[in-house]
C-alpha cells in the first residue's frame, strides 16, 4: 500500500521504518518547508497547492503531526481514506473543543476557563484561584505557548508572553506524577491498550517515559483504558490514539489528547512485541493488530539539543540508539535512546549510567527515585 503522511518529521520516519517490512511505501506532504524524515519521498508544498498531485501518489492518508490546516485533511479526505479523520485532527487542534469532549465523555479536566484577554486572564485567575496555567486555545507543544500565573497581578505580563488571542485558562492540579496511555483501533473497531507510561518532564519538554509505569493499580490502569475507549469509538478513530493524564490522590485527570504516535511511546519500538508505529501502519491499512503486551520494563530518554557520546551509548549492551539526522539546536529532540532492564532498581541504575553521556540531561526524578 502507498500510505501518505502529512507531516515529514521524526515520527513520520519512524512510521515509515515500521511499514517497509510490511512492503508499504511512503510519500511524505510538507508543509513547513523544513523537511527532516530523511526517507521515502517527501513533497513540499507550503502554499497547500498541490494537494492533488500528493493524492495521485498515495492510497491512504495518516498524519505524524497535528499542527496543519484541517482543511487540508478535510479535502483530502474527499478523494483518499484519512486515518484519523478530520474531526480527531480538529479537535486536538483547539483546546476548547478537546476540553469540551472530554467532559460530554466523562473525562475528569481540570477545572477551566477561557480568556480572551489580558484583564479576562486576570479574572479567570480570581475566580479559579492561583496558582494557574495559562495556554494558546491552538498551536501549543511541548512547553511553547504556556506561562503559570502565581498570582492574578501576574495577568498582562503572561498575555503579551503568550502572544495568542484566545487562552485556556486551568487551575493547577496537585498530582502525584504524570502518565500516558496509547491505544490502537483497526478499521475492523478491534482495540489494543499499551502498558502505561509514567512521564517525566523538563523545562515542558518530555525527558524520560517509564513503562510499564511503576505502582500502577488496576483500577487507575481500567480507568485510563474507559477513557481512551471512549475517545476512540466516539471519533471512529483508525490508528494510534495518546492520552496523557494527571494520576491524583482523587483518581485521573486529563490534560490533553494527541492523535499520532507519541513521544512517550518510543519506548514500544524494543520494549513492546508490537511498536506504536507498526501498530499504527497495521491499522491504517487495514491490517490486524499486533500484541501491545510489554516484554519487560523499559525507560526512552530523550536526546536534547546535543547528541552526546553516541558511541559510548552504543556501548551499553542494554541500550537501543535511535537519531533522527537533525543538526543540533536547543531545545530540539535529536534522538531517544531505549534502555530495558528486567527490574525497576536496574532499571534506574541504567538509565542513569545512559544519561551521563547526555549533556545537559536532567537527573531522573519520578516514582522510582522518591522512595
Amino acid at each position: 500500500m502507498r500510505i501518505g503522511v502529512l507531516g515529514a518529521g521524526q515520527l513520520g520516519r519512524m512510521l515509515a521504518l515500521a511499514g517497509y517490512p510490511l512492503a508499504h511505501s511512503f510519500v511524505f506532504y510538507d508543509m513547513s518547508g523544513s523537511p527532516s524524515a530523511g526517507i521515502g519521498e517527501t513533497l513540499v508544498d507550503t502554499a497547500g497547492t498541490q494537494v492533488d498531485d500528493f493524492l495521485t501518489r498515495v492510497d491512504c492518508v495518516t498524519y505524524e503531526f497535528e499542527h496543519l490546516p484541517v482543511n487540508i485533511a478535510e479535502q483530502m479526505a474527499n478523494s483518499k481514506p484519512v486515518y484519523p479523520a478530520p474531526r480527531a485532527l480538529e479537535v486536538c487542534q483547539n483546546r476548547v473543543l478537546e476540553k469540551t469532549l472530554f467532559g460530554e465523555l466523562g473525562i475528569p479536566t481540570p477545572e477551566w476557563r477561557l480568556a480572551t484577554s489580558a484583564e479576562s486572564l486576570q479574572a479567570a485567575a480570581e475566580t479559579l484561584g492561583c496558582p494557574v496555567v495559562a495556554k494558546s486555545v491552538t498551536e501549543g507543544y511541548d512547553g511553547k505557548g504556556q506561562a503559570v500565573l502565581r498570582s492574578p497581578e501576574e495577568a498582562a505580563a503572561a498575555w503579551a508572553h503568550i502572544g495568542h488571542d484566545k487562552l485556556i485558562v486551568e487551575k493547577f492540579v496537585n498530582f502525584h506524577r504524570e502518565v500516558s496511555i496509547i491505544a490502537v483501533r483497526s478499521q475492523a473497531g478491534e482495540l489494543a491498550f499499551y502498558p502505561m507510561a509514567e512521564n517525566a518532564h523538563h523545562n515542558g519538554i518530555l525527558r524520560y517515559s517509564i513503562a510499564p509505569a511503576p505502582r500502577l493499580s488496576n483500577e487507575t490502569r481500567e480507568e485510563a483504558e474507559r477513557y481512551i475507549r471512549a475517545l476512540l469509538n466516539e471519533l471512529d478513530y483508525v490508528g494510534v490514539l495518546t492520552l496523557e493524564l494527571f494520576e491524583t490522590d482523587n483518581g485521573l485527570v486529563a490534560n490533553e489528547m494527541a492523535p499520532r504516535v507519541h513521544n512517550s511511546g518510543h519506548w514500544t519500538m524494543e520494549g513492546a512485541y508490537t511498536s506504536q508505529f507498526e501498530n499504527h501502519i497495521r491499522a491504517v491499512s487495514g491490517l490486524p493488530l499486533g500484541n501491545t503486551a510489554a516484554r519487560g520494563v523499559s525507560c526512552m530518554v530523550n536526546i536534547i539539543g546535543e547528541h552526546g557520546d553516541t558511541a559510548k551509548i552504543l556501548e551499553l549492551p542494554y541500550t537501543h540508539l535511535h537519531l533522527y539526522d537533525k543538526e543540533e539546536r536547543a531545545g530540539r529532540k535529536l534522538g531517544h535512546v531505549n534502555v530495558w532492564a528486567d527490574s525497576y532498581d536496574e532499571l534506574v541504575w541504567r538509565v542513569r549510567n545512559c544519561a551521563s553521556f547526555l549533556p545537559g540531561a536532567p537527573e531522573l526524578n519520578c516514582s522510582l527515585t522518591k522512595g
